[in-house]
């Protein structure tokens, strides 16, 4: 599994949120305190509001918030939020994406990998994380 810049800001992102999450956070405070480009930024937050991942709030003293509590928000979610699905090899995510996946020796390996990553993923809540130094 490759993890995108674009997924990598956006953990960094609701990771910063997650430590005071009933704090609305500016564009500006996210990208200063998590050293992510601020027009990069504001593309990511719409794929994690579109996700239900975080709220906006319009005004002089908006910004974002988490939509969910910490703790059922987990890298996964927030990973295939920004890229979608992924996996070792394409034929894990839909076998018919190749043709010889149902006979292919090797298929197996690369379901179990991305099955293995994804039960891992899920495990870890940003309110597991965001405890962690």
């Amino acid at each position: 599994m490759y993890v995108t810049r674009k997924a990598d800001y956006a953990i960094r992102c609701v990771l910063h949120l997650s430590k005071n999450p009933e704090q609305v956070a500016s564009v500006e405070e996210i990208s200063r305190a998590m050293f992510v480009p601020k027009t990069f930024l504001a593309k990511i937050l719409q794929g994690l509001m579109k996700a239900g991942i975080v709220s906006s709030f319009r005004g002089v003293k908006g910004g974002f918030q988490l939509a969910k509590k910490p703790k059922d928000i987990n890298l996964l979610e927030v990973i295939e939020a920004i890229q979608g699905p992924s996996a070792a090899n394409i034929c894990a995510i839909d076998r018919r994406m190749c043709r010889l996946s149902s006979r292919c020796t090797v298929h197996p390996v690369w379901v179990k990998i991305r099955e293995k990553v994804e039960k891992e993923l899920k495990k870890q809540t940003f309110a597991k994380l965001s405890k962690q130094r």
